[in-house]
């Protein structure tokens, strides 16, 4: 059953780590600043980071380890999260933005982050 379980996770870490890659594409596409870097081809791990602009950066780490979410402004830690909770906020700021409106007046992206769960 463990054996099962173990095989299991190491599957949703590769499909995390997929949708990782394609949101930070998405991303970049949309004038964001953003990376996900993964060790290998195996798709095991990576690390996501996005700058919203202000100095405020969100990372993302996957990995046989766990999953991580750290939101930090200014240098500073404004939260961390781990497990579904990372993933949660991961799907919050997929949502924003999927459904951002841009602003015809700046080319700089626009994000609000009161939306975000804290």
């Amino acid at each position: 059953m463990f054996i099962r379980l173990a095989h299991q996770y190491r599957e949703f870490v590769k499909d995390l780590v997929m949708n990782l890659q394609a949101l930070a594409i998405v991303l970049e596409k949309r004038g964001y600043i953003a990376s996900c870097y993964t060790c290998g081809t195996e798709l095991t791990s990576a690390s996501f980071m996005v700058s919203l602009g202000d100095n405020h950066l969100i990372r993302f780490l996957v990995s046989d380890y766990g999953i991580t979410w750290t939101e930090m402004q200014d240098d500073r830690e404004l939260m961390k999260l781990e497990g579904a909770e990372a993933i949660n906020q991961l799907e919050e700021l997929a949502n924003l933005v999927k459904y951002q409106v841009k602003s015809s007046d700046s080319k700089a992206p626009s994000y609000d982050h009161s939306l975000l769960v804290y």
